[in-house]
């Protein structure tokens, strides 16, 4: 059986948003999965958003796997959300974290996107990441990565958990600016496109590009799809 890639999300503290920024957070990750299903169409994207804090995304094509896990993980540290000094404590860790991203690559079994349906060993794997990890509930949350690479193939697990840690190191220090430029050009956009689209000069778009790290962002990204299977 061939195999597929999904990606399982969950936003980190989102049980500390007050009402009205869950229901604007939910709104936006929605607006994110109908963009990037028209945007992979051809690398048949599927993904929901469920409760309104968790995502679920699949793949027919693997490689674009961590190309889609990084878009959605700089679009939630991008968000900026309307906020009290005292719900600005009680979010901490999802203004530096955002979200927690496991991809997984193994066969999906029974996967009918039609019908919302979507089991098998790839989402049992990205979904047991984060459930190992989750901080519901705990007094003490220590929060040391957020992006997790899963594969029935163990020396191929290694691997790209190593590159995630990295890849984990280098966006947790982004600012909600730089991750912005970072998922445009993700996107594929030019610095001028984005200037537009950002109303920003396209000096300043350079300089947050840079900052961000993105050269080595995209060494990553195209590392990974030109070897994943």
């Amino acid at each position: 059986m061939k195999n597929r890639a999904t990606i399982s999300c969950d936003i980190i503290s989102s049980t500390a948003l007050s009402t009205v920024n869950r229901d604007l957070l939910s709104t936006k990750l929605k607006e994110l999965m109908t963009k990037l299903t028209r945007h992979f169409a051809n690398q048949g994207f599927y993904g929901r958003v469920l409760k309104g804090d968790y995502i679920e995304c699949a793949l027919d094509a693997p490689e674009t796997a961590l190309r889609v896990a990084l878009l959605i993980k700089t679009f939630v540290r991008a968000i900026e959300l309307p906020t009290s000094k005292e719900e600005n404590k009680r979010i901490k860790y999802f203004k530096e974290h955002g979200v927690r991203v496991a991809i997984a690559v193994a066969p999906l079994e029974n996967y009918q996107p039609h019908k919302g349906v979507m089991d098998g060993e790839a989402i049992y794997l990205s979904g047991r990441a984060l459930n190992r990890k989750d901080t519901h509930d705990k007094q003490k949350i220590i929060i040391k990565r957020t992006l997790y690479f899963l594969s029935s193939d163990l020396a191929v697990q290694r691997l790209y958990e190593t590159m995630l840690e990295m890849l984990d190191v280098i966006l947790v220090r982004c600012s909600a600016k730089q991750c912005e430029v970072v998922f445009y050009k993700l996107l594929n956009k030019s610095e001028v496109e984005i200037s537009k689209i950002l109303q920003k000069n396209q000096s300043t778009i350079n300089q947050h590009s840079t900052a961000a790290g993105w050269n080595a962002i995209d060494r990553a990204v195209s590392y990974f799809e030109e070897n994943i299977h």
